[in-house]
């Protein structure tokens, strides 16, 4: 099966952390790491376009659903005991129903919707053999959403959203991770605890030379710009089912990470509320800020 971790972004996802877009482009051609985030206000972000590039990126971090300017965590997106689908499908356009009969027939007689989709498929996620990752409600458009969570498992669905004629598969199903804020006083507190990094791991996605001015102990750095060349290996060098923390500069960066982390089946993940210049400001004055 492939690996989630490598999967690029399908114009069907949403993501339960919005920001203020700025830029001429169309969201279903140009990945979140060619933004950079703006401060407008003491409480807002832009994203502006930058030469910034890393295409692994695109994977779930693409596909925005409505406007905010707040990096927070929705209820629905870190509750546990909610259901989780594994999705696979592929895509072609509205007004091509003769392909998406002729695939529909070739997946009848036994033929793999992996292959089909690589070959066929107008979804980006065709690299993958159409495979879209784990996923759970209101990461996804309705239409599409709705025909996902009817469908029983690895039956062959079709559905029509504004991208055209989707065939999908649900390979398998689990209970949801949990992801939710984490305040800086509650991480020290933790940090104090000789157990701590034991029990959990925790990563800051900040850039080298954010580190050089501010760090705090314990934590590895896996630069968000560097994405496609540590996202494949998380999985590995990470375990899945351990706590995670996640830091950023402000909890922006490190909430795009951790939903990421999600769908590669990190079961409970922590966004640290407002990153490490909120934790210089509210526990330790002696970390730099910048």
């Amino acid at each position: 099966m492939l690996r989630a971790s490598s999967l690029k972004p399908s114009p069907i996802l949403l993501s339960n952390l919005n920001f203020t877009l700025v830029s001429s482009h169309n969201f279903f051609s140009c990945p979140l790491n060619n933004f950079k985030f703006l401060p407008v206000s003491p409480t807002s972000l832009k994203l502006v376009s930058t030469s910034v590039s890393s295409p692994k990126l695109r994977w779930s971090l693409s596909m925005m659903g409505s406007l905010s300017s707040k990096a927070s965590i929705s209820s629905a997106a870190s509750t546990e005991g909610e259901r989780e689908i594994l999705v696979q499908h592929l895509l072609v356009k509205e007004d091509n129903l003769k392909l998406l009969v002729e695939l529909q027939q070739k997946i009848a007689r036994g033929e793999d919707l992996s292959d089909l989709a690589t070959e066929h498929s107008i979804c980006p996620s065709k690299e993958q053999g159409g495979m879209l990752g784990w996923v759970r409600r209101g990461q996804m458009v309705p239409e599409f959403e709705e025909a996902a969570f009817s469908a029983p498992p690895n039956k062959l669905v079709k559905c029509k959203t504004k991208f055209g004629w989707h065939l999908l598969q649900v390979l398998s199903e689990r209970e949801a991770s949990l992801l939710r804020d984490v305040e800086p006083q509650e991480l020290h507190v933790k940090m104090q605890d000789p157990n701590f990094l034991d029990e959990a791991q925790l990563i800051d996605v900040r850039e080298p030379e954010e580190i050089a001015q501010a760090s705090l102990p314990g934590f590895v750095v896996l630069p968000l710009r560097q994405f496609g060349t540590w996202s494949s290996e998380v999985t590995t060098k990470f375990n899945p089912q351990k706590d995670t923390y996640v830091l950023c500069h402000h909890g922006v960066r490190s909430l795009q990470v951790a939903k990421w982390l999600q769908t590669q089946g990190f079961k409970r993940i922590f966004n640290v509320a407002g990153g490490i210049h909120a934790y210089s400001v509210k526990v330790d004055p002696s970390v730099p800020t910048y």
